[in-house]
């Protein structure tokens, strides 16, 4: 799995929108500049998690963007399958090499490999929710049972 663009810039806005969660409406063209984001990437990104029920919008002047639920209750999997589109693409389903080896009609002893890697992918993505990268890195690294770094 390679983490794109898009998926990286979906959970960075996300993350920002959770972080000033009491503040109300957030526009796209605010986490742009504060988090250092191309706008008219964040703005994309934005409606593609509006359309997946992730963020809800606001217009007029005191308008933008907020989490539509609690960071609790979103999962770093749905951020990026909408950001993305898909978490995990299938190279043989998306992009065959030969249309007929890589048809479902035919045996092929490497998909489920593929198949088992995609939902052990979505089972961590959907194991960290938002309000988990509320927290420090050192707590992240702990809770997803990685060594903590100690920086000095």
């Amino acid at each position: 799995m390679r983490i794109t663009t898009w998926a990286e810039y979906g959970v960075i806005c996300a993350l920002h929108l959770a972080r000033r969660a009491d503040e109300g409406p957030v526009t796209g063209r605010d986490i742009a500049a504060r988090e250092k984001l191309p706008a008219d990437y964040v703005e994309q990104i934005l409606l593609r998690m509006r359309r997946a029920d992730i963020v809800v919008s606001t217009r007029g002047a005191k308008g933008g963007y907020a989490l539509a639920r609690p960071s609790s209750e979103i999962t770093v999997r749905e951020i990026i399958s909408a950001a993305e589109l898909v978490t995990f693409d299938l190279h043989c389903e998306s992009h065959p090499v030969d249309e007929v080896r890589c048809s479902t009609a035919h045996e092929c002893s490497v998909r489920p490999v593929w198949m088992m890697l995609q939902r052990r992918i979505d089972e961590v993505l959907d194991s960290v929710h938002l309000s988990d990268l509320l927290e420090s890195e050192a707590q992240v690294r702990q809770r997803v049972g990685l060594p903590v770094l100690i920086h000095g």
